[in-house]
């Protein structure tokens, strides 16, 4: 390998994750969160040479993991996110704001954030759309996902008598969520199934690919 090989491509990604309650859903499979974090860990594998960063969110957001290249790390702090870590409620425009704040100074051919919801955006002091609007001025694409069947859905509550299931009606945001992508130059994906949640991540990965290709 020459040298040339082994300069990296030059992408920098923050994951954006929701991890509110409803992302314990069985509509995927265990639910939609582990389904997500599954996912999310095999796209991870597939770009070692990416810095990759973390943000998760609920009612509130903050970083899970810094842009690192260091992937173990990455992983590890993936593996141990889970519902509840963070005031409930469904903050998109703190998650995205959170995910712009760890891209801007950065100095990457790429900026990418990728924001995963099952929800609509109901709290937070951050608007969607303003924080969207500043990811395009620092020139960052966000490829948005939003998680979850049609219809209803079983979501795990906990009661003083243990968990039990209600049926929650699947609300996703996908107008807000079609906004943020088109403002920022991204895409827009539903994924109602695992099986669709990893073409999406196939997908994104072959956009990025191309991307970087065009500009070389």
């Amino acid at each position: 390998l020459s040298w040339e090989d082994m300069t990296t491509e030059g992408i920098d990604i923050v994951m954006s994750l929701d991890i509110s309650p409803s992302m314990l859903a069985k509509d995927l499979k265990p639910d939609r969160l582990e389904a997500s974090k599954n996912v999310a860990k095999n796209f991870i594998s597939g770009r070692p040479n990416d810095r990759i960063g973390l943000v998760i969110f609920s009612g509130e957001s903050f970083t899970q993991c810094p842009l690192t290249t260091d992937h173990q790390v990455l992983q590890n702090l993936f593996a141990n996110v889970k519902s509840g870590m963070v005031k409930t409620g469904t903050a998109i425009g703190m998650g995205l704001a959170t995910a712009v704040n760890r891209l801007k100074e950065s100095g990457a051919k790429s900026k990418v954030i990728i924001l995963l919801t099952d929800g609509v955006n109901n709290v937070g002091s951050v608007a969607p759309l303003t924080a969207a609007s500043i990811a395009q001025k620092f020139g960052i694409r966000v490829y948005t996902i939003g998680v979850g069947t049609k219809g209803f859905v079983k979501v795990p509550e906990k009661t003083p008598f243990g968990t039990i299931f209600r049926d929650v009606e699947v609300q996703i945001d996908e107008e807000t969520l079609q906004n943020i992508a088109s403002v920022t130059n991204g895409q827009y994906f539903r994924a109602n199934s695992n099986k669709a949640l990893e073409s999406i991540y196939r997908e994104i990965d072959q956009l990025e690919r191309s991307k970087i290709e065009v500009k070389e």
